[in-house]
């Protein structure tokens, strides 16, 4: 009875996340990681499940197309629309590992360890760096950038994982060498599958920090004029109803620079852009709830995908749970606190 090894398994569910992805329309540049995922599982349970040695050398040029893939897909879901030729920029990443295979392939063991490292390294300095994330769905909350957190270290991970089998050739333990590269591809199937379930991974943006902290300084005259204007949008215009709100479209609605309108509102209310909206959403929740309607009705007309997160605001701006809004509460008090919270959005 032929046995299916792990590697194995995992191109088989990575191919079909890429396909889920491509048909529930999600960027071409997270199905076409996901397909390079897959094709490299697939090649290593070609040479390590059914003894396939002649395709050992494309290994390591096949394992180099996944970082660069990576790192153009964190940037285009998460803080602005890559060009094609800075894409292309990325591709000399595994065509110089094909180089080093064919003029010095003694250096392909440390090149590709060092491209999977830096890659990782250069993902979650991104994340660390990048306070505003304009393609974000405002309401993903923190799980879409721990994700990619957890897929920087993902690729950190292989590197390590190379210089275990390297020690375990040099050391004369080549039966682990095999354990370690199953142990590895299935560590990225598991963290790409969390990935790749994610609303801002399969489907057009990541999201905005929603960590709330002070003003980094006194709000400015040009500040109040912003925050003004973005209430009077939204009270005219309530985009922060629709669920796929992302700072990038309410920017350029409202003729500003994406980074500009998120620190007006810092400063400000002494929010972010994300935990701004929300409060605007729970605020009509709450309406909705006083007007008869059911909780998972309210949460869903009034901007929120999850129920997890609509409870975690709403508790937030109001102190009680949605099922206990209408129930023993003053609304006008919590209102008028949650204006207050926003000054006077």
């Amino acid at each position: 009875m032929p046995m299916l090894p792990i590697p194995a398994f995992a191109a088989i569910v990575l191919a079909y996340l890429a396909i889920r992805t491509l048909l529930s329309e999600g960027r071409p540049l997270l199905v076409a990681f996901l397909a390079a995922c897959a094709m490299q599982s697939f090649l290593v349970a070609m040479v390590v499940g059914y003894d396939m040695a002649w395709l050992r050398p494309v290994l390591p040029v096949s394992a180099t197309v996944i970082p660069p893939l990576a790192w153009i897909t964190l940037q285009d879901a998460l803080i602005s629309r890559v060009p094609v030729r800075h894409a292309m920029l990325h591709s000399a990443t595994p065509a110089f590992t094909l180089f080093c295979r064919i003029f010095a392939p003694e250096t392909t063991d440390v090149i590709v360890p060092l491209l999977f490292a830096g890659y990782g390294s250069a993902i979650l300095y991104l994340l660390h760096s990048a306070t505003d994330m304009p393609l974000a769905r405002l309401d993903a909350g923190r799980v879409p950038r721990v994700l990619w957190q957890v897929l920087g270290w993902a690729l950190i991970a292989p590197a390590l994982s190379d210089v275990f089998i390297a020690v375990a050739f040099m050391t004369g333990n080549e039966h682990w060498a095999g354990w370690l590269i199953t142990f590895s591809s299935s560590l990225v199937l598991v963290l790409l599958g969390l990935l790749s379930g994610s609303p801002s991974a399969s489907g057009v943006a990541g999201e905005e920090s929603a960590e709330a902290g002070p003003p980094p300084r006194e709000t400015s005259n040009e500040d109040i004029e912003i925050l003004a204007a973005l209430e009077a949008f939204l009270k005219r215009e309530p985009m922060h109803l629709d669920p796929n709100l992302t700072l990038s479209r309410l920017a350029r609605r409202l003729h500003l620079p994406e980074k500009r309108l998120s620190m007006a509102v810092n400063r400000a209310t002494g929010a972010n852009v994300s935990r701004y909206v929300n409060s605007w959403r729970v605020r009509h929740a709450c309406k909705l709830i006083e007007d008869g309607a059911n909780v998972t009705s309210a949460m869903l007309e009034s901007g929120f995908n999850t129920k997890s997160n609509f409870n975690r605001e709403f508790l937030r701006e109001t102190g009680v749970p949605p099922s206990q809004w209408k129930q023993g509460m003053q609304p006008s008090s919590n209102v008028t606190q949650m204006s207050g919270a926003t000054k006077g959005g």
